[in-house]
């Protein structure tokens, strides 16, 4: 065992395998490339850990386009290790079955939070949903200027910030998830002039064009998920590229506080500034827009934190036990 140990602290390259089990409890979600479980990691001398397992859909394993993007995702967040990112454990494959095993998180996701809204009749505090998006902005700003371990840009671009891929934890944190369709330098991914990628309400005016995307694509798209739950309404209500063509190219978008006007005039801007057409017009960075947005919050006050948002989604949801994972 000494000799091992030595071996294993040693200046020189060690290789060695190990077992991992996972034990799957419950299904989570089931999205459009895969389905989400709930699961067990287990280890030696009875170690376990509750994580989340996210397998590519059978039928889908057909195509190597979809497993090329299944298999992306997992190399591509790897190594994004940030307090705001899901983070992504491992990927592996079990009788032909892919899988990634990552970072579980017991709360509720955005779009959640929309849907219980709409039922009560209410819209969300300004305060506390600019404190969400300047999580997420600290998540993309990170992602967006992510390097390799060689120094080089990854050039990472979500291309699916959406309400559906924000999720809050029952502690008040704030995280970004799946980047399953997301691009980098280092990814072979379908040729944005020829094929879009995206969600038709979600998408950047360079999406929609068949144009290159970088960061202050995911910018225009997170002023539209700001919009909508300050609002509660979507800005593009659509379901094709040639509804959302009109709707983007011939109709401006109405300023959030014509549809709230009790909206702060500071945080109002913030969001309008977000969604300019024109890429040189928005905000250029994500850590810009994410400075902004707590220049709003705390310049003069004791502003949000985890721990208000923490209450907030006890309030909204108080029959959920907290503490119950499964």
């Amino acid at each position: 065992m000494a000799s091992e140990t030595a071996t294993l602290q040693s200046s020189k390259v060690v290789e060695f395998e190990y077992i991992s089990r996972c034990r799957i409890l419950k299904k989570i979600a089931t999205g459009g490339m895969g389905t989400v479980y709930l699961a067990e990691q287990l280890g030696a001398d009875a170690f376990n850990k509750t994580v989340a397992i996210k397998m590519l859909k059978p039928d889908l394993l057909q195509k190597k386009r979809n497993l090329d993007l299944f298999i992306g995702e997992a190399k591509l967040v790897a190594d994004l290790i940030h307090e705001n990112i899901l983070q992504v454990y491992q990927l592996e494959r079990y009788k032909g079955q892919y899988f990634i095993v990552m970072e579980y998180v017991n709360g509720k996701n955005l779009a959640q939070f929309l849907q219980r809204q709409k039922k009560r009749g209410a819209i969300m505090d300004p305060d506390m949903a600019a404190f969400m998006m300047s999580r997420v902005c600290r998540a993309l700003e990170y992602a967006h200027h992510k390097r390799d371990r060689t120094g080089k840009p990854l050039g990472i671009v979500h291309r699916d910030v959406t309400p559906s891929n924000v999720i809050i934890d029952w502690g008040g944190v704030v995280k970004l998830m799946d980047f399953g369709i997301a691009k980098a330098i280092s990814m072979a991914t379908p040729d944005e002039s020829e094929v879009l990628m995206g969600k038709w309400p979600y998408m950047s005016p360079e999406q929609v064009k068949f144009e290159g995307t970088d960061g202050r694509s995911d910018i225009f798209t997170l002023g539209l998920v700001m919009y909508e739950i300050l609002t509660g309404t979507r800005v593009y209500n659509v379901e094709s590229r040639e509804e959302l063509m009109d709707r983007m190219f011939n109709y401006r978008i109405k300023d959030v506080r014509a549809l709230r006007p009790d909206m702060p005039e500071e945080l109002g801007a913030i969001c309008m500034k977000a969604l300019n057409m024109g890429q040189g017009d928005r905000f250029q960075r994500a850590g810009e827009m994410g400075k902004a947005l707590e220049l709003y919050m705390y310049r003069d006050r004791y502003g949000p934190t985890n721990e208000k948002l923490s209450t907030y989604i006890a309030e909204l949801f108080p029959e959920v036990d907290q503490n119950a994972v499964l």
